[in-house]
């Protein structure tokens, strides 16, 4: 997240993030101050002035966050944008980010500025010749999620991801976290995704198969023994006769055919996609059930329809 802003990264592109909030903790330019700075330079870079504004305006549609940017010019001066109230720490800039004549840089401050970056990148990096190799498959795997955040509502601890994943450190690291010995926001859970041209291919994660921990990962978020109960009966009454360990993966093969195609939407290759609404409209599903269909697959309704 940190180098590429997202965890589902393209790897085909050659842009990475900086973090250059140190630079600007006492500048006077609102936006900077006192917020989390990240940077995208982006060398060789002939875009005008209009294009980087339209590329920037995609970018914030997306992230919802606003971007800016500066330049360094044919002359080695900073241009544009955002660059007047950069000048002060034109020599730090130009030595952590390696700026060279015509080399544009993004930037991205306050607390979605990780999410803007990650943006950034992908539009960028389409479309700023030189910086992607589109005649490529570059794969990755994502691992190290967090399992628990803060949540944005709440204020409090939650689950990250998956609740029912085995956190790194099985019992012991929950039972540090629950000591005070640990920030509960660094444990990591077992999961892991088959990143591939920043499409998620495959999802997996290690099971949390012993009821004892899967109950004091709950605890942490402020939930019990019965509320575990409550929520998840089936499982939990599963676990309670002895669960082996056990892990999986689900790979999305219709993600897999979309790449292969060259297509940017799983809509272009599925036959039948749904809509909004989760509808099938050339099907007409989900639809009502006839009494023919049931009577064909020996199924009695018993339960009778509220006047």
């Amino acid at each position: 997240m940190e180098t590429y802003g997202s965890d589902k990264p393209d790897l085909r592109i050659d842009l990475i993030c900086k973090n250059i909030t140190d630079l600007f903790t006492a500048s006077e330019f609102e936006p900077f101050k006192g917020q989390t700075v990240k940077a995208v330079p982006i060398s060789d870079c002939k875009l005008t002035r209009k294009q980087i504004e339209k590329l920037l305006t995609d970018c914030e549609v997306q992230a919802g966050v606003k971007g800016y940017w500066f330049k360094m010019d044919e002359n080695g001066e900073l241009a544009g944008g955002v660059a007047k109230f950069v000048q002060g720490c034109k020599d730090e800039l130009t030595a952590r980010l390696g700026l060279q004549p015509n080399t544009l840089v993004l930037v991205a401050a306050g607390e979605s500025a990780t999410k803007l970056v990650g943006v950034m990148i992908k539009i960028f990096g389409a479309n700023v010749p030189g910086h992607m190799d589109k005649e490529r498959y570059e794969f990755c795997w994502i691992v190290d999620f967090p399992m628990y955040e803060i949540g944005d509502e709440s204020g409090e601890l939650e689950f990250c991801h998956n609740p029912f994943s085995m956190p790194a450190g099985g019992l012991e690291v929950l039972l540090k976290a629950e000591r005070g010995e640990i920030d509960p926001l660094t444990i990591t859970a077992d999961q892991y995704d088959l990143v591939c041209n920043g499409v998620e291919l495959s999802s997996g994660a290690v099971r949390n198969h012993d009821p004892e921990i899967m109950i004091k990962a709950f605890e942490l978020v402020r939930l019990g023994e019965a509320d575990v109960k409550k929520k998840f009966p089936a499982m939990y009454n599963a676990f309670t006769y002895g669960a082996p360990p056990h892990a999986g993966i689900a790979p999305g093969v219709d993600r897999m055919v979309m790449l292969l195609a060259g297509e940017e939407s799983i809509r272009e290759i599925i036959p039948f996609p749904m809509n909004k609404n989760a509808q099938d409209i050339l099907m007409g599903a989900p639809s009502e059930v006839t009494q023919k269909q049931l009577d064909e697959l020996h199924i009695v309704c018993t339960a009778k329809e509220e006047e």
